[in-house]
């Protein structure tokens, strides 16, 4: 805190001080599905989630004292389109040339983004926690705030390991989030030295003759392991696993012990001051996405006092400088990986109600950097920007 303070004061005192201007844009589409009520058959609405903006609101408040002490204004324009808009709006949205554009959509439109993407341009994932963009689909012009599904699973192995839980029973659904999910677990737990006992897929049938497919006692019978690692993204089976299988195991993953970019009950590193000034904003706790929209404001702010200047191309070279570090409030400082744009964090492993524990768990360690040994490093890596 002491270090961003001596920055502002020397960015003041500075006559090169910063434009007058730092416009940020968050994009996202009307009528998303990914923020539908997620009712069930019964009227039971599971797992709804709310879009990130007073995430970003609360840190575009953040920023008033720092635009003060600059001599700037920090400006955020909020833009919801139809699908069928969003090329116009990307281009609308590149044209006032903002520092970033936030971006809170489904992988379609991540794709569209991309695809107009230019020299100048700058893209903050804010909800995407696919691989893929990590991966094989990155793009010089993103970057990312969630953590991946490698890093998440990553963390929960560490733990499992460090407890001595190293035999693992997968139990995963069949949507294509639950495969990509399942498929980040099974890495994991090979990278981290896990032995995976079993893995078997859970199934919504009506049909007795299949009863050992959608009977958690029947489904989890027959074998012997530490953990069962639950991979249950929609919520629809996972919430009747916990104290229904066949022998007595703990369940992590998808419910019970689960990894998060973040928790509102986490009481360390400035977390609770957090926590409260959203709930204040918002009336709500605060979700892992609205985390990663405060996070992306955050570090474009760091950037910015990093810069001593608004001016896009110093501040997207600051973005991606080793030398950014920025306070996440996980006890630990953030930046971005080189390889891959992914913002490097710690990993809280949370139950509804606690955080059990933070990763990187203490005993693995990184020749560099150990926030690095969640999800991929650079030499494991498929990006190729």
């Amino acid at each position: 805190m002491i270090a961003r303070f001596l920055a502002l004061f020397l960015i003041v005192a500075s006559p090169t001080a910063a434009q007058d201007l730092a416009r940020i844009v968050y994009l996202g589409v009307d009528d998303d599905p990914y923020y539908e009520p997620q009712q069930r058959y019964t009227g039971l609405s599971l797992r709804d989630r709310h879009r990130p903006v007073e995430g970003i609101r609360l840190g575009m408040r953040d920023t008033r004292v720092l635009g003060r002490a600059l001599g700037l204004t920090f400006e955020l324009e909020e833009v919801l389109t139809s699908p069928e808009g969003l090329s116009e709006a990307i281009r609308d949205a590149q044209a006032s040339q903002p520092l970033a554009i936030l971006l809170d959509l489904p992988s379609s439109g991540m794709t569209t983004a991309l695809a107009g993407a230019g020299p100048d341009d700058l893209f903050i994932n804010i909800r995407d926690r696919s691989d893929r963009w990590r991966g094989d689909d990155c793009a010089s012009a993103l970057l990312h705030t969630p953590p991946s599904y490698s890093m998440l699973s990553d963390a929960l192995a560490q733990h499992l390991r460090a407890r001595g839980w190293t035999d693992v029973f997968i139990l995963h659904g069949r949507t294509e989030a639950d495969t990509e999910q399942a498929e980040a677990a099974r890495r994991s737990a090979t990278k981290f030295g896990l032995k995976i006992v079993d893995d078997r897929a859970f199934e919504f049938t009506n049909d007795p003759r299949r009863r050992d497919h959608s009977n958690i006692a029947l489904l989890t019978g027959g074998v012997r392991s530490d953990v069962v690692w639950l991979v249950d993204a929609d919520g629809d089976f996972g919430r009747y696993v916990p104290f229904a299988t066949y022998a007595p195991r703990p369940v992590v993953g998808s419910e019970g012990l689960t990894p998060r970019a973040w928790h509102w009950t986490f009481e360390r590193y400035g977390a609770p001051q957090l926590n409260q000034r959203f709930r204040r904003l918002a009336d709500r706790d605060m979700t892992d996405d609205d985390w990663a929209g405060w996070a992306a404001v955050r570090v474009l702010t760091d950037a910015v006092v990093q810069a001593g200047s608004a001016e896009r191309t110093a501040v997207h070279a600051a973005l991606r400088s080793p030398d950014l570090s920025v306070d996440l409030y996980k006890g630990v400082r953030g930046n971005f990986r080189n390889w891959d744009g992914q913002l490097r964090q710690p990993i809280l492993l949370a139950t509804h109600n606690a955080v059990i524990a933070v990763a990187p768990v203490e005993g693995f360690e990184h020749q560099f950097d150990t926030l690095d040994t969640l999800g991929a490093d650079n030499a494991e890596s498929n990006c190729r920007q």
